[in-house]
């Protein structure tokens, strides 16, 4: 038992996609509490699913909390959201740990997350209309939280794509639309409908990032290209000293940071200013960090393009 309860970190960080993309919040409070959960649903073999859709009910329960003035009742929906995030955290360590990860288990993952927050949007605007909002305010809430999947979108693809060139890349998750779409027309509705629905979703999820960041979408099309296996150690390198410095930026624009100003709003009894700083701060954060991006991806693109030019392969 003494050693089931002081795991080492090393078992911890197994279950890591990589210790640089993890947050602080999560390194120090959701992974280790995530492993443990993660360890209790693996001993009794349930999956990795199962564990999404039981979050997916934490969450969607303290959504419906938020909509009450009572604060009492509101710190009740943020225990079980603070639930919800740890059981989201604990899927993907359960996927890790048991090796029993797939594409389709990753798209519920995601849907579900997106699931979570729709239902908290629809509980916030409805909560304001009560408490004497103009109408406009569903307006608002609709235009939040289409910025709010497109920083979640941004934020994930350019953590996935460090882990794709820095990392071990049959761990990423970096797909194109390109193998997506050639995927997609292979399964048959009438066959695996449940298969290619998930399939349509998470094309069109992959598809958003790709607009969001062509820069980046062009760098990896031509290392793949020069690089099918495996980058060079200077490139590597080279990458992962200009991603880093973003990542904490990046991270801003996660579920955690979202949870501690929805927390703080909800304590303050101004649900609204919640749709206001994803439309301001929140927004303004990911146009500088696509900026920024935008140049270290073209920076590499043309470092990429002069190794292409001396190797002969042409574009």
């Amino acid at each position: 038992m003494p050693e089931q309860i002081e795991v080492a970190p090393s078992a911890i960080e197994a279950t890591y996609k990589a210790r640089e993309v993890e947050g602080v919040i999560d390194v120090y409070f959701y992974r280790k509490i995530g492993f443990r959960i993660a360890h209790w649903f693996a001993q009794r073999n349930v999956g990795p699913t199962a564990v999404t859709l039981l979050g997916g009910v934490f969450g969607i329960v303290a959504g419906h909390l938020y909509y009450y003035r009572d604060l009492g009742t509101n710190i009740v929906g943020m225990a079980l959201h603070v639930w919800a995030n740890a059981l989201d955290n604990a899927d993907g360590q359960l996927a890790r740990l048991t090796g029993r990860g797939s594409r389709n288990g990753r798209i519920i993952d995601s849907l579900v997350d997106h699931l979570i927050f729709l239902n908290i949007y629809v509980h916030l605007a409805l909560r304001c209309l009560r408490d004497g909002a103009p109408a406009t305010v569903c307006l608002l809430a609709l235009v939040a939280g289409i910025s709010h999947a497109l920083q979640g979108a941004a934020a994930d693809y350019y953590r996935h794509a460090y882990l794709h060139f820095v990392g071990v890349r049959t761990q990423a998750q970096f797909d194109s639309t390109a193998l997506l779409r050639s995927r997609y027309r292979e399964l048959e509705w009438r066959r695996q409908p449940w298969n290619k629905f998930l399939l349509a979703l998470y094309l069109n999820f992959t598809w958003q990032q790709e607009m969001l960041a062509p820069k980046l979408n062009k760098l990896r099309e031509v290392l793949d290209q020069l690089y099918p296996r495996e980058l060079p150690e200077w490139l590597k390198a080279r990458y992962a000293a200009s991603a880093r410095r973003m990542f904490k930026w990046w991270g801003f624009l996660m579920t955690n940071t979202r949870m501690i100003v929805l927390f703080l709003v909800l304590f303050l009894g101004r649900p609204v200013w919640y749709f206001w700083i994803e439309l301001t701060v929140l927004n303004v954060l990911l146009i500088v960090l696509l900026f920024h991006q935008n140049k270290m991806s073209e920076s590499l693109l043309k470092l990429a393009t002069g190794a292409r030019d001396q190797i002969g392969i042409r574009s």
